[in-house]
């Protein structure tokens, strides 16, 4: 299956590099030029675990080049939603299938705005990554579930083709019949643990040690929870513990957050499709979110001061 990435990130090249080594033929497109020509000189360099590896992968700065694909995967960040696919022109044929992997809600329905709906499938990983340099990233893909679904809830040739794909390369995929239950499930892990590593700036190893940041996170999702009952969304569980203890599962101690992450590199986060859509669907469906609306005021805080104050 030919798959283009659009966006080369650490998840990006996480999903993207097991699929590569696997056989599948992957394209990778970024704008970090440096990442770009690191990946096309030397390789893309992953650690899985104790293992340094390096994969054979063809990385580009646009779309122009690669022509139409069976599968355009978006895990751009999701500001650059919109953008990102209306660039990816060159990309479609006739049977092109496009899916995010974004963390958070409403990707699928820009994705249809632009390509059809016809086109779309959607899906929610639990594989991680973190970015080291460029052309080097930690890959947290072993023992994390990839599920993908039809927007109806069908099973269909083309998504079963797309899970034995992720399954051939050692991805482990499935098909669901249920993807929105899944994509809330997902949120929920991100609102566990994605805004509060952010404002804390503690990785995995420091986040799981304090207990008021583990009251802080359940109290979190316990209201994401809430949300979801009241728009009849099928949870894998309605335990909030169950989704704080998701989020570290087989990740390293130095694993960080994609909040993290973006802070890092003084660029805005996601957090306005984390707990900003938990707030908004909670507005919505008059279930009050304080927590969630807190800790996307302390995001939002953070990101502000890095656009105007930082190093002044």
């Amino acid at each position: 299956m030919k798959i283009c990435f659009l966006g080369a990130g650490a998840l990006g090249c996480s999903i993207g590099g097991v699929l590569a080594a696997g056989g599948s033929d992957v394209s990778l497109v970024d704008r970090y030029q440096a990442h770009v020509d690191a990946i096309n000189e030397s390789g893309l360099r992953m650690r899985v675990g104790d293992e340094e590896k390096v994969v054979k992968v063809k990385a580009y700065d646009d779309c122009r080049e690669i022509g139409p694909v069976d599968l355009i995967i978006v895990l751009v960040k999701s500001f650059h939603t919109r953008a990102a696919i209306e660039s990816a022109g060159p990309l479609i044929g006739e049977k092109t299938m496009v899916m995010s992997i974004q963390n958070g809600l409403g990707h699928e329905e820009i994705l249809a705005e632009v390509v059809g709906r016809e086109r779309v499938l959607a899906a929610k990983t639990y594989v991680g990554g973190v970015f080291l340099e460029p052309g080097h990233i930690i890959s947290g893909s072993k023992g994390k579930q990839t599920y993908i679904g039809e927007l109806d809830g069908q099973l269909t040739p083309r998504l079963q083709a797309v899970v034995d794909e992720f399954n051939r390369a050692g991805l482990l995929a499935t098909a669901s019949t249920n993807i929105y239950g899944t994509m809330w499930d997902k949120l929920l892990v991100n609102v566990a643990t994605g805004a509060l590593c952010a404002i804390t700036k503690l990785p995995y190893g420091g986040l799981y040690s304090v207990p008021e940041i583990e009251a802080c996170a359940l109290a979190a999702v316990a209201e994401g929870i809430a949300v979801a009952r009241a728009n009849h969304i099928t949870l894998t569980s309605e335990d909030p513990k169950y989704f704080w203890r998701l989020a570290a599962e087989g990740l390293p101690a130095e694993f960080k957050t994609s909040m993290l992450q973006s802070l890092e590199k003084g660029e805005p986060t996601e957090v306005d499709f984390i707990n900003g859509s938990v707030v908004r669907w909670g507005a919505r469906s008059a279930i009050p979110t304080p927590v969630n609306q807190t800790l996307l005021a302390c995001t939002k805080g953070i990101e502000r001061w890095l656009a105007d104050y930082a190093g002044k």
